[in-house]
């Protein structure tokens, strides 16, 4: 019996087999590539950037006299929202993306 726990007659490599110990820097094949993940972070980031801006531009117009407070408050809440917002579709992709590499090379 195999030392892991997959079902008898499974034709996958073993787990032992999934770790990669010999010190390689590649990245498995069914990785997105790193263009996909830079493309990730710069909409991340785009959004974040766009974000602070309607945060902003929202605490402007709702506010009157001195609201410098209120301004900064409203720049942080809308880049943290808009970039956490995209930051999950950004993942959710690159596993969609991950998933269909490994299935067509099951093909």
């Amino acid at each position: 019996m195999p030392d892991d726990d997959r079902a008898p007659g499974d034709e996958r490599a073993p787990l032992s087999d999934d770790l990669d110990t010999s010190g390689s820097r590649e990245a498995p094949p069914q990785m997105p590539s790193r263009t996909a993940f830079a493309l990730a972070f710069a909409s991340v980031v785009v959004a974040g950037l766009f974000g602070g801006i309607i945060g902003y531009g929202l605490a402007d117009v709702g506010c009157t006299g001195d609201c410098e407070g209120a301004k900064l408050l409203g720049t942080l809440l809308g880049s943290t929202a808009a970039a956490a917002g995209v930051g999950i579709v950004a993942v959710l992709v690159l596993r969609a993306m991950a998933e269909w590499r490994t299935k067509g090379s099951r093909r």
